[in-house]
């Protein structure tokens, strides 16, 4: 009985910092989120604020309503999301079929911006991107004419994509490496051509990396305040956005900020058990 009950306490006192870290800084601070969510000015309970975010107006520049607003965060994020996969697919397959020194190198490419600060990059493809800014300077230069970006959806897209592009490839790389390439032999001994065996057996070995990659790229994207601010200007709010301006801003309402981030904690949990449930079962390579 003891030498049973030594590897169970032993797992206690493993697992107890882990539980206290998480107690006190992910389970209490989402408790107070959901309190101010569904209490009113006096702390009695109210759905009032749920139902504001559905049928009411933002202040700020034009007028938008809160659900335009998380359809534009919703589609922006998608956006940047998919970009971030069709690019980071191939990026990640090259780079683990590569050799070693060449794998070093492009973790190494891949790594680099992330040692920077993340406004100091934002704040870089302002002057990459406005209508004075480097790019246009450039276009300019070959007497091709000067494009607006800056303001607009699609810069805010592009700092999506270049902030969370190594999320999307690091996964997506972290299983391909794994993969055994005498599997793509087999495959192509037995008669399959290239796009048989990338639907047949890449693919279905690589969906968990995807998954991953797709949920680390989506729930930064579509909370995100700091890109779409800067970039897109002040006239591309988003979901951060008007979190941010209930807490900062000029019209200061707790509840209705955590209200909102009870909706996008939802919306995004509602995404992961989905893309959770439709990467079940996929993991193993099916030869016909």
């Amino acid at each position: 009985m003891k030498t049973v009950a030594r590897p169970a306490r032993r797992q206690v006192l493993a697992l107890g910092p882990y539980s206290a870290w998480a107690l006190l800084f992910i389970l209490v601070p989402l408790l107070f989120v959901a309190y101010y969510a569904f209490t009113d000015d006096n702390f009695a309970f109210t759905l009032e604020h749920i139902q504001r975010f559905f049928f009411s107006t933002a202040d700020g520049g034009e007028v938008h309503t809160y659900l335009l607003i998380f359809w534009r965060s919703l589609k922006l994020a998608l956006i940047s999301t998919a970009i971030c996969l069709v690019l980071g697919y191939p990026i990640a397959y090259i780079m683990a079929r590569a050799k070693p020194k060449v794998q070093k190198t492009f973790m190494t490419v891949i790594m680099i911006p992330m040692w920077m600060n993340f406004l100091i990059r934002t704040y870089a493809w302002m002057t990459i991107l406005q209508d004075t800014g480097i790019l246009n300077n450039f276009l300019a230069a070959l007497h091709l004419g000067r494009i607006h970006i800056i303001g607009t959806e699609a810069a805010v897209v592009i700092g999506m994509v270049y902030d969370y592009f190594p999320y999307m490839i690091l996964p997506l790389y972290s299983i391909m490496a794994k993969m055994d390439g005498k599997l793509l032999e087999a495959a192509r001994d037995l008669g399959a051509d290239s796009r048989r065996v990338f639907r047949r057996v890449i693919l279905p070995l690589s969906l968990p990396g995807v998954l991953s990659g797709v949920t680390m790229v989506f729930v930064p994207s579509v909370s995100t305040f700091a890109i779409s601010r800067l970039l897109g200007g002040g006239t591309q709010m988003m979901l951060g956005d008007l979190i941010e301006l209930q807490f900062l801003g000029g019209s200061y309402d707790p509840h209705l900020g955590a209200a909102i981030s009870m909706v996008m904690m939802a919306i995004v949990v509602v995404c992961m058990v989905v893309m959770n449930r439709f990467g079940e079962g996929e993991g193993e390579a099916v030869l016909l």
